[in-house]
């Protein structure tokens, strides 16, 4: 259903919009009683750096122990349920593999939120990259292994793709 010019909405359980070249705030996690494992957790974080420039720009992301963080902005000509459907669909087969079991792993339906400034996006960046030390898993977000950072790549704020350098 159109709510504007350029933004659409849609809602199964949770409601969600799409609206193209914006940044997206995603959570999706594991189901009830299904926890990740140190070698799944490295798994899912794999599957969400994946199509990183291929069919989204990965900001940052992280796979805590029942779910997961990330900030995409899809390309253009792709919508977000596509990466969030290749990126649960790759994870959910791979840690079952290794797991030895069948079955759902994600919970259907993720969390998403459009952002909508620069001031919001370096607090859910902060947010993203705390999680683990919040959680007393680590005690700096570099120690924790299952976060990932687009601007760690190249020593850039943002991926080389402004051309600001990060100090």
């Amino acid at each position: 259903m159109p709510i504007g010019s350029d933004t659409y909405a849609y809602r199964g359980r949770l409601p969600h919009l799409i609206n193209r070249g914006k940044t997206y705030f995603v959570t999706f996690h594991a189901c009830r009683g299904l926890g990740l494992s140190p070698r799944a957790r490295e798994i899912a974080l794999n599957c969400c750096i994946h199509d990183h420039e291929l069919l989204c720009w990965v900001d940052c992301c992280v796979v805590m122990p029942d779910h997961v963080h990330l900030l995409v902005i899809p390309h253009d000509d792709i919508v977000l349920s596509r990466v969030m459907a290749r990126i649960k669909g790759a994870s959910v087969h791979k840690i079952n593999r290794i797991m030895g079991r069948t079955g759902h792993l994600w919970q259907r339906e993720s969390f998403d939120h459009i952002l909508r400034s620069d001031e919001k996006l370096a607090k859910v960046r902060e947010y993203i990259c705390m999680n683990p030390v919040r959680a007393g898993l680590a005690t700096s977000p570099d120690d924790y292994p299952w976060l990932w950072r687009s601007w760690m790549l190249d020593g850039t704020e943002d991926g080389g793709r402004s051309g600001r350098r990060y100090t």
